[in-house]
């Protein structure tokens, strides 16, 4: 028997919710009506795209640019370059981990016989720095973070400049707010352009604002770097992040070797001066020290913790920032020392007259005052996160420093006891992390940049372009197609 029901009725019985049934006038419902062709269609092409899309990020993933010959390669490394460097926060003026790297960066490039511009925040910057121009830029401070200026510099003056020294490619310090002007300029004089990233925003995020924000930022970084073309990271666990999180290809991460200024940061500088200084006149007292930017997100509340499982050792804390007067207040009953900032041949005392260098932070994107420390002859008991594990990898554990589980208390204060009670022990161990320190220089880290991942880019910029232009080529063929040459008999 079949029953023929009215388009009508058929959207009356489909309409209708379950309070309105009437088992008197009841029907059994249609089966849905077969897809049309076009929409299999539609089905069909989207499958198609995304399998298309799919394949062509497998591809993009396994492009890489060509091996260079030993003629190029030769050609390269002799041949000038000119590179404009936006650097926020200022490298000159702002104490934080990549101070050290951009300056030793700026200085090898010059002594390769390079041109460098630099443009970074306007405050306390020199007119020049190796003979690379520093160009300043009107800053004004992070809302969350008064301490840390930030500025677009997309100002005429600055694009004047920039255009001016007509770079071969800019290299642009990430997240920020100057790199949306890096962006901009490199799209403008069409030039290459590399990121390189130095502070993980995305965890630091909660600590100060509201975690609702973390994906935004994710957002905005994706938006950034898929735009470069080339990310140059400093630890082999940043790049996984970003590899993770789908900021872009696997194929346009470069890492940043890691470098340390092994002459600035050497055991000879261990001083009977500083010491009495950094234990409160208790040389004596086994000393534990700790330099860096003092914020929230650096967990030094946890040495609190740490201290109170050892007493009759002092500790000292070099460097400033916003959770100072925080952290001063919590180690007020304590044997605590804050320096403020030290430069110079002051910090390298600082770091060479400590017995141990703690890091507890978990949000490191390396960690250079580790690489500082332990080329000072400290062994280091640090946070197994970040981009910590990069310079103390599982296979040195034990022999140059040694790393504990984040936030274990007992594990902690376990390797610093051990440490602390064997003295030649502790010595071993500081001249093992001098020695495998001695293997990391800036010059080489600077020439793998230059020679190597600044060509990387390069490929990757010419390659871009060339499929933005295709198109306009097939037009262009299509509209004047070419004239075939006439025979004449």
């Amino acid at each position: 028997m079949s029953i023929n029901l009215s388009p009508l009725t058929f959207s009356l019985i489909n309409s209708s919710s379950p309070s309105s049934y009437c088992p008197t006038c009841w029907s059994p419902p249609l089966p849905p009506p077969p897809p049309s062709r076009s929409r299999k269609r539609v089905v069909l092409s989207a499958a198609k795209k995304r399998r298309m899309s799919i394949e062509e990020e497998v591809k993009e993933e396994e492009e890489v640019p060509p091996p260079q010959s030993e003629e190029e390669e030769a050609e390269t490394s002799s041949k000038p370059r000119r590179i404009a460097l936006f650097v926020e926060p200022s490298p000159f003026a702002y104490v934080s981990g990549y101070k050290n790297r951009f300056q030793n960066f700026i200085k090898n490039l010059r002594e390769m016989g390079d041109e460098v511009i630099v443009v970074t925040n306007h405050e306390g910057v020199p007119q020049e720095f190796h003979g690379a121009k520093v160009i300043g830029s009107w800053s004004f401070p992070c809302p969350w973070y008064q301490n840390v200026p930030l500025s677009l510099a997309l100002s005429p003056r600055i694009i004047g400049e920039v255009a001016k020294f007509k770079p071969d490619i800019i290299h642009a310090s990430s997240p920020g707010i100057m790199v949306f002007g890096a962006l901009a300029i490199a799209k403008m004089l069409s030039v290459p352009l590399v990121m390189s990233y130095h502070t993980h925003v995305p965890i630091y995020i909660p600590r100060y604002t509201f975690s609702w924000l973390v994906k935004p930022m994710w957002m905005i970084i994706k938006f950034l770097h898929r735009a470069a073309d080339l990310t140059l990271v400093p630890s082999a666990a940043i790049s996984r992040d970003l590899v993770a999180a789908h900021v872009t290809s696997a194929n346009r991460i470069r890492l940043w070797n890691k470098g340390v200024d092994s002459e600035s940061f050497h055991p000879r500088f261990r001083n009977h001066e500083m010491r009495v200084r950094l234990s409160n006149g208790e040389p004596e007292k086994p000393l534990i020290i700790h330099v860096g930017r003092l914020g929230v997100e650096k967990s030094l509340d946890f040495l609190k913790r740490v201290m109170d499982r050892l007493p009759g050792v002092r500790i000292a804390f070099i460097g400033d920032g916003p959770y100072r007067s925080d952290l001063e207040k919590l180690f007020s009953d304590m044997p605590a020392v804050f320096t403020g900032m030290l430069q110079g041949e002051e910090l390298s005392q600082a770091y060479a007259s400590g017995d141990i260098f703690a890091m507890p932070s978990e949000s490191e994107t390396l960690g250079l005052v580790v690489l500082e420390a332990m080329s000072s002859g400290l062994p280091v008991v640090a946070a197994r996160a970040g981009g910590i594990p990069d310079i103390i990898p599982e296979d040195q554990e034990g022999k140059t420093s040694f790393l504990f589980t984040p936030g274990d208390l007992d594990d902690c204060v376990g390797k610093m006891e051990h440490l602390l009670s064997d003295k030649e022990f502790r010595e071993s161990m500081g001249k093992a992390a001098r020695e495998e320190m001695e293997k990391y220089d800036w010059k080489a880290a600077t020439r793998k940049i230059r020679n190597e991942q600044y060509n990387a880019a390069i490929w990757h910029w010419r390659k871009k372009r060339a499929q933005l232009l295709r198109p306009i080529l097939w037009l262009v063929k299509r509209m004047f197609p070419p004239q075939r040459p006439q025979i004449t008999r």
